[in-house]
């Protein structure tokens, strides 16, 4: 059933939301409205990316259908790609597409970290070298967004954006920069990979680690933190921590992703806050908590997941449409829909594959 929501889901994200321009690219949402882009952001595009891949993973021809459109992908997210780079003369992925599309944006480290890890999770799954990397040059422009003044409030961390608007360091921008450099390692061997992923965990752990066990989101150069729980916030750490279990076989690290993953799980599901959050978050969140079962065995995460899906499923779908209908505005994002292809399709995966998930 799993596998079959994921196609369904999938179909409408191409019939409303793909540009049908030559480009490859998507529509912000749908239904377009008067004063929206011509396409979407970064950050939606690299999540229908990721549904893609996470379609081929289906068992067998079901999952090698979607190779083409896979390819297809990864041309759409080459327009995002800008060489000369960004602030800090790394090269990365631009916030919105580069000329002819588009005239570029900010780069958004986090947003390089997703398509980071989606790249290590294609090669895992398929072996690709080309993927492997461009994620290594992904995380040298991560390494070039930490923060080197020691004279900021909690000095360290990787800085979400190079936009000169914000210049707050997130668990967003270090923990999934942690998981890609783990990846990298595990594939490599390469000891610096690790050296950094280090440094960001337990910069991440020292200033957004709350009492209860759960991560805040950001904290700014005066060293305000911005306390709110967010779902993905606790997925990554979850793998993180699976991933240095993986690489050191020290225990600690594995029971730390147990700690967390049970209080998130007493947070957002027991708690009845799992449906407040963004599915784009929860797709994350998930798909980490799957990595953390695929380890230790269990299936109260996949279960929760599972019923995440269900409800979603009955309560937001138009049928008439397949659409996700998640607000009362009427629209559909291309960040919502991909995220629910991500979810069923990783549902529908053999749960041994749940270890090459991020």
């Amino acid at each position: 059933m799993s596998a079959a929501r994921a196609i369904a889901a999938y179909q409408a994200l191409q019939k409303y939301l793909a540009v049908n321009d030559g480009s490859g690219l998507y529509h912000e949402r749908y239904p377009v409205v008067a004063g929206d882009n011509a396409y979407s952001y970064e950050w939606p595009f690299s999540q229908a990316h990721a549904a893609t891949l996470d379609l081929t993973g289906l068992p067998g021809e079901q999952g090698d259908a979607y190779l083409p459109d896979l390819a297809r992908r990864s041309v759409g997210q080459e327009r995002y790609w800008k060489a000369s780079g960004g602030t800090t003369g790394v090269p990365g992925y631009a916030s919105y597409p580069e000329p002819p599309y588009g005239s570029g944006g900010d780069f958004f480290y986090d947003d390089n970290e997703w398509v980071g890890l989606l790249d290590i999770q294609q090669y895992l799954m398929r072996g690709d070298r080309a993927v492997l990397a461009r994620a290594e040059q992904i995380f040298q422009l991560v390494v070039s967004g930490w923060d080197s003044d020691p004279s900021h409030a909690d000095p360290g961390g990787v800085f979400w954006t190079q936009a000169t608007w914000s210049q707050d360091r997130n668990t967003v921008s270090d923990m999934p920069g942690a998981e890609l450099g783990l990846r990298l390692h595990q594939i490599t061997g390469q000891q610096t990979y690790l050296t950094w992923a280090r440094r960001m965990y337990d910069w991440t752990n020292r200033y957004l680690l709350s009492p209860d066990g759960l991560y805040w989101d950001h904290v700014n150069l005066t060293g305000t933190v911005e306390t709110t729980i967010w779902s993905y916030n606790q997925g990554v750490p979850v793998g993180v921590n699976v991933l240095l279990y993986e690489i050191t076989g020290d225990q600690e690290y594995l029971d730390r992703a147990r700690r967390i993953a049970a209080a998130a799980h007493a947070h957002f599901v027991t708690g009845g806050r799992l449906l407040g959050q963004p599915p784009y978050f929860n797709s994350i969140y998930f798909k980490n908590l799957l990595l953390l079962e695929a380890v230790t065995g269990g299936r109260t995460y996949r279960e929760a997941m599972a019923e995440y899906a269900d409800t979603v499923w009955e309560r937001y779908r138009d049928p008439g449409t397949g659409l996700f209908r998640f607000d009362t505005g009427g629209q559909t994002e291309t960040l919502q829909q991909a995220a629910m292809v991500q979810i069923y399709a990783v549902l529908g995966w053999d749960p041994d594959d749940h270890r090459l998930l991020y």
